[in-house]
């Protein structure tokens, strides 16, 4: 129905009932009433009027009434006294009396008709029309605040696909009790019960505060049915105004393996960040290409992404001219490869950087076992040459990135990353510059990570290998490892190994199978295989060895790892000689000189 003809239908029908209510008020009052009298007529008239123009004033004809409330109960409420009232005064003025019990009466019909017929259409719609409407039976996780305002808006919502049929909370005050006519049926630890028992095929986690921890206890009951989970967007979006409360999303695993964010020093990070010259390496990778959107947030003076591959430095380069046009900060492209050391002091000399984040490195286990040489090329060289060249130049703080295969290295990777830790820790003792290295493990969603393989492999239709059943990692999302590593260039003093406190790793097995239902399919029907631990692998990962560890925190979750030997003279050799190495004997040599298993036991420098 369009607009004007549904404004006209309300006037008729208005019409209609205004002067069906002032006849009955009469008959009511005289019931031998046989003709239309003038002081009749005069009432008929002026209630007529006077309720189309109140009508107008407090546009009762543009009220969606199917979403009527006490508001347009109050709207109704205010034309027909003010109806009443203006009757009554034109009685007065032209009768010169005021019939009281007749307009008395006729108010009450007036209320009770007008507000009627409203009302009628929105229980017409709640009644009848959702239930002939098919729609997903849902379970409400959560019947606080926002739970409450989910479940009003499916309710209004009668061209939505969800219909709301009861709640799920752990405050046994709120158990049994109805919330808009919906039932608290119980606690999370009843959700699989609930589902079976009210069919339902559709699950929303409706407690935006959730901690990690909590919604992994949720998520947990969820997967042990076979209905659809998602969520409502995060506080912070719903507060921002970026979203509303009804845009569900599905859970995803940043959601269940990301922990709680870290709060930076904003007052320490600005110090040293703001209005300074920044350079990134690796700046094109999953990393880099973070740590330069939030350092961004900082307000350097100048942003140096620097990278080798062409394309991924074109992306973030565009991206981030794009989000940052409207600041003062200098973005500054370099393609330069880390082993070209007369390239990196060029650099320098052009930028005269005061920070440097090194993000750039070989980072595929299975990958550099095979090459082992590319490995101490790039994770070692290179790691060599961008840290003299800053040291040269008169950085004044290095960042590099490391890994947790560092420790107790069984991978060339590993241990490549533990060798170059040892040449930034003899830097910072040779160097003005503050030279400190950050360890992470696994990163949510970076390029080569095992999260995207496993999705691919859930779209391909299965199954999802897994190297090994009892195989654990720790994980983290993008944005907070980039976080730690800003925030460890303000902790830096020099030659320190920040660590984050992980919380507890994760197996991979179990992460398989949570992805493989939050793509919303069977485990069974995917299937998991196991293909077995990959050379360079190990079961777990450490952060640090047992002699590194300082107990205490120097900031909330980052731990620092006590300084531990260097072997400066034995790098310097597989420098020089790698090339005329054979790979197996390479791969030895690193993984020796990396696990401190050093020929003749000489430890040349000791911090």
């Amino acid at each position: 129905m369009s607009y004007h003809s549904r404004i006209w239908l309300l006037i008729l029908l208005d019409s209609g009932i205004v002067l069906s209510t002032i006849y009955f008020s009469q008959k009511l009052i005289n019931p031998n009433l046989q003709t239309l009298t003038m002081p009749m007529f005069i009432i008929s008239i002026t209630l007529l009027l006077g309720h189309h123009l109140f009508s107008l004033i407090y546009k009762l004809y543009k009220k969606a009434w199917e979403y009527a409330s006490i508001g347009e109960l109050i709207s109704i409420f205010k034309v027909i006294t003010y109806t009443i009232i203006l009757t009554g005064i034109v009685q007065q003025l032209v009768q010169n009396q005021v019939d009281y019990r007749i307009l008395a009466i006729t108010w009450m019909i007036h209320l009770l008709l007008i507000g009627g017929s409203r009302f009628f259409w929105r229980i017409y719609r709640d009644t009848y029309l959702k239930q002939t409407i098919n729609k997903e039976r849902t379970l409400i996780v959560g019947a606080g605040s926002a739970g409450t305002m989910v479940a009003r808006q499916l309710i209004n919502n009668h061209d939505g696909e969800l219909l709301p049929v009861a709640f799920i909370d752990d405050n046994v005050n709120k158990q049994k009790l109805d919330i808009l006519g919906i039932p608290v049926m119980g606690g999370v630890e009843q959700i699989e019960q609930i589902t079976k028992k009210l069919n339902i095929a559709n699950i929303v986690i409706a407690i935006p505060s959730l901690s990690k921890k909590q919604l992994n206890q949720i998520f947990k009951e969820c997967a042990k049915t076979t209905a659809k989970t998602q969520m409502i967007p995060m506080l912070e979006d719903l507060m921002t105004g970026k979203v509303s409360v009804n845009q569900f999303r599905d859970v995803q695993v940043e959601d269940l393996l990301g922990r709680e964010a870290i709060e930076l020093d904003m007052t320490s990070i600005c110090e040293y960040v703001t209005d300074k010259v920044v350079l990134v390496t690796g700046a094109g990778g999953s990393i880099g290409s973070e740590i330069c959107r939030q350092i961004s947030k900082f307000n350097p003076k100048t942003l140096v992404l620097l990278g080798h591959g062409e394309n991924s430095i074109y992306s973030i380069e565009m991206e981030m001219k794009e989000s940052f046009k409207d600041t003062k900060i200098d973005i500054i492209t370099e393609i330069a490869d880390l082993q070209d050391y007369d390239k990196l002091l060029n650099v320098m000399t052009i930028y005269q950087p005061n920070v440097v984040y090194h993000a750039a490195a070989h980072k595929h286990v299975p990958l550099m076992e095979r090459s082992p040489e590319e490995a101490v090329k790039n994770n070692i060289i290179g790691t060599k040459n961008i840290a003299q060249a800053s040291s040269i130049h008169g950085v004044e703080t290095f960042v590099m990135i490391s890994t947790d295969k560092a420790v107790n290295p069984t991978s060339v990777m590993g241990s490549t990353k533990r060798l170059a830790e040892m040449l930034i820790q003899h830097f910072d003792q040779m160097s003005a510059t503050r030279f400190v290295a950050v360890r992470f493990g696994n990163v949510l969603g970076s390029r080569g990570s095992v999260i995207p393989l496993f999705k691919r492999q859930i779209q391909n239709g299965g199954p999802v290998t897994v190297t090994h059943p009892d195989m654990v990692r720790y994980f983290m999302t993008i944005p907070e490892a980039s976080r730690l590593v800003i925030q460890a260039g303000a902790l830096a003093k020099g030659g320190e190994i920040f660590v984050l406190d992980m919380g507890d790793p994760v197996r991979i097995v179990d992460l398989a199978k949570n992805l493989i239902k939050l793509s919303g399919n069977n485990i069974d029907e995917i299937g998991i295989e196991f293909s077995g631990i990959r050379p360079g692998e190990k079961l777990f990962e450490e952060l640090l060895k047992k002699e590194e560890v300082h107990e205490e925190q120097i900031y909330p979750k980052i731990y620092i790892g006590k300084t531990s030997n260097l072997y400066i003279e034995e790098i310097e050799y597989i420098i020089k000689n790698f090339k005329t190495l054979e790979r197996d004997h390479l791969r030895k040599t690193l993984l020796d000189l990396a696990n401190e298993r050093v020929p003749y036991q000489k430890k040349l420098v000791s911090v």
